[in-house]
C-alpha cells in the first residue's frame, strides 16, 4: 500500500470488512476499500490528483499538450487571466513568456 497512515490503514480494514460482509468478493472489497481511502487521502489534499497535476511530455510540442497541461503550465509561470484563455491562447502566453 502507498503511503498512508494509521489512520487510513484502519479506515482501509473497516470498509474492506464491512464490503465482504455485504456479499463482495474479496478482490471487489479490497478495490472499493482501496479507492475510497485513495479519495478521501486526495480530497485532503494528503496526494496529487493526476488531472490537476504537472505539465505533460516536455518532448511535445505546445500544441500537442493538453489544455489541463498548459494551465498548468501557465499557472507556473504566473500568466494573468489564464483561467479565461483557450488551448490557443494559452499557448501564445506560454511562449510570449519564455
Amino acid at each position: 500500500m502507498p503511503s498512508w497512515t494509521n489512520k487510513d490503514e484502519r479506515q482501509y480494514e473497516k470498509i474492506k470488512e464491512s464490503s465482504e460482509n455485504r456479499g463482495a468478493p474479496e478482490r471487489r472489497a479490497k478495490e472499493i476499500a482501496a479507492r475510497t481511502v485513495n479519495k478521501r487521502r486526495r480530497e485532503e489534499g494528503r496526494t496529487p490528483n493526476r488531472e490537476t497535476q504537472g505539465t505533460g511530455n516536455p518532448k511535445l510540442p505546445l500544441e500537442e499538450r493538453t489544455k489541463r497541461e498548459l494551465y498548468n503550465m501557465a499557472a507556473d509561470k504566473q500568466i494573468p487571466g489564464r483561467s479565461k484563455m483557450t488551448k490557443s491562447e494559452l499557448v501564445q502566453a506560454i511562449r510570449a513568456s519564455r
